[in-house]
């Protein structure tokens, strides 16, 4: 089996060819670029298995390109992992807006980097068709383990993988609290001191894309989460 590729967008040679070392290290097919604009063409033209992206790009912003991959029907299920020097809480959430699976702030432990590089990208090899999964369901709001769709109101719902995987997660166990540990264990498969605030950023974007039923995501004060149970 050929090892996965993985696209490095990153304008510091130095923090470019740290990563490219150590994925390196890890058996990863490398793919290197310092330019945004250069970097889209190269995920466009080679889709990757993963995209490590920095924010700050010449060319083009690593917002911007983020965008781009996923309004592109060839690479908007190409995973992102965003790295940058940008910390604030408003470029974390503009992130996960813009459908990326994971934010690292410079500077980074290399070896956290892998474990997320790692836990991503075995988050996406999950995505084989279970089949024969049964489809669950909540009121008007149907979700189809198997063919990974939801809908409500026979509508569809435009959810991240991320996303997908959370209200999985917390419909496969309604009525119980899932603390914040258990969630970023199940979902993102990894746990790492002050990522709480990762699973409340995507909660609060999954409330806003279920609508109707965003009450029913429960907040347990001091422990995490649960769906209501009808």
């Amino acid at each position: 089996m050929e090892a996965p590729a993985i696209l490095v967008i990153e304008d510091d040679t130095d923090i470019l060819n740290l990563v490219a070392w150590h994925l390196e290290t890890e058996d990863y097919r490398v793919i290197k670029s310092a330019d945004g604009s250069q970097g889209l063409e190269t995920a466009i033209s080679e889709l990757p298995d993963l995209i490590v992206l920095d924010l700050m790009l010449p060319g083009m912003d690593g917002l911007s390109v983020c965008r781009t991959l996923k309004q592109n029907l060839k690479t908007r299920d190409i995973p992102v992992i965003m790295l940058t020097a940008k910390g604030e809480e408003v470029d974390r959430i503009v992130g996960f807006e813009l459908g990326a699976d994971d934010y690292m702030v410079k500077p980074f432990s290399p070896r956290e980097l892998m474990l997320r590089i790692r836990a991503v990208l075995n988050r996406s090899s999950s995505t084989e068709p279970a089949k024969g999964a049964t489809l669950l369901h909540h009121r008007e709001m149907t979700v189809d383990p198997e063919n990974y769709r939801a809908f409500i109101d026979k509508q569809p719902l435009y959810l991240t993988l991320t996303e997908f995987h959370l209200l999985l997660e917390l419909l496969n166990n309604k009525g119980r609290v899932r603390s914040r540990d258990q969630l970023l264990d199940r979902v993102w498969g990894y746990q790492f001191e002050g990522y709480h605030r990762t699973v409340d950023t995507h909660i609060r974007r999954l409330r806003q894309k279920i609508g109707p039923y965003a009450d029913d995501i429960e907040t347990v004060r001091g422990v995490g989460y649960r769906f209501r149970d009808e």
